[in-house]
């Protein structure tokens, strides 16, 4: 009788947990979990915080502003950057963070994203509510395009103002680097790998948000910057060129990972200093 009730109590657990679903499951670097309100406070000492996305992942996007949120209710010290707005964007993104043009104007003239509506502006707004500091990163697409093709030779060949909008020339470039020895061993189909310009191309993505990021953090803020989980995984790409351009900051990074269930997993050992688990088939928002 016994083991009989000790049975029902597990299946009942069971079936609790089962009605119960998770959003997400939060990990340390030692794979060991943590609240969320614990990684807050370690994050909130960092210099810089990678929030490494899944670009479509609605939890992910509520988590960033949260993270936001909780950072600036803590001491109000905070200054945010994302990859999704272009460099050579600034100025029409600061006319609006001051209230000097309409909405309307701001998200005509700007090259938002498409689900910048639901994903992206309610921490732009946030920020904007509360003077935040924003910063638009990400190099012109068509100026990686312009590495896609010639290699970072290619930017040489344009003029002063355009150089003003990516990371200073030449740019420091090493196929070993985290994330770039992986794509470097991609395999495109018929035994052909991936081009160097093509990882070039990817590199002057982030040797452009580490530059704007060391030339615009403020001493004793938090940066928070948002960008694809790429950018930012292994500790490398952009952790790698803020190495770089500004020694010693400390660099906290965050990974959003989608998976059947939330334990964690082997993969994500030396991933980031925080693991957010989400389930595979959480709601997309395109």
């Amino acid at each position: 009788m016994k083991v009989f009730f000790i049975l029902l109590i597990a299946l009942v657990n069971n079936a609790l947990i089962a009605q119960n679903p998770k959003a997400y499951e939060l990990y340390n670097s030692k794979g060991e979990k943590i609240d969320y309100n614990s990684m807050i406070n370690e994050i909130s000492v960092a210099d810089v915080v990678l929030f490494g996305e899944l670009h479509n992942n609605s939890i992910n996007h509520w988590m960033e502003l949260q993270v936001a949120k909780s950072l600036f209710n803590k001491d109000s010290l905070l200054q945010i950057g994302a990859e999704m707005y272009e460099s050579d964007n600034q100025l029409i993104l600061d006319e609006y963070m001051q209230g000097k043009i309409k909405k309307s104007y701001f998200e005509d003239e700007m090259r938002l994203w498409k689900n910048y509506k639901t994903d992206y502006k309610p921490v732009l707004e946030f920020a904007k509510a509360n003077n935040i500091g924003f910063y638009a990163t990400n190099v012109p697409r068509r100026y990686a395009g312009v590495v896609a093709k010639k290699g970072f030779e290619g930017l040489q060949e344009l003029s002063g103002e355009a150089k003003y909008y990516f990371a200073p020339l030449p740019v420091p470039f090493d196929t070993l680097a985290p994330n770039y020895d992986e794509m470097m061993s991609m395999d495109t189909g018929h035994g052909m790998g991936i081009s160097v310009n093509f990882v070039k191309a990817q590199a002057i993505k982030d040797a452009t948000m580490a530059y704007f990021i060391s030339k615009n953090i403020k001493k004793g803020y938090t940066f928070l910057h948002y960008q694809g989980d790429f950018h930012s995984k292994n500790h490398g790409a952009i952790s790698w060129y803020l190495n770089k351009y500004m020694p010693g900051l400390k660099i906290v990074t965050i990974s959003t990972q989608e998976a059947d269930n939330l334990d964690y997993k082997d993969e994500y050992k030396n991933l980031a200093d925080y693991i957010l688990v989400i389930p595979q088939d959480m709601t997309k928002t395109y």
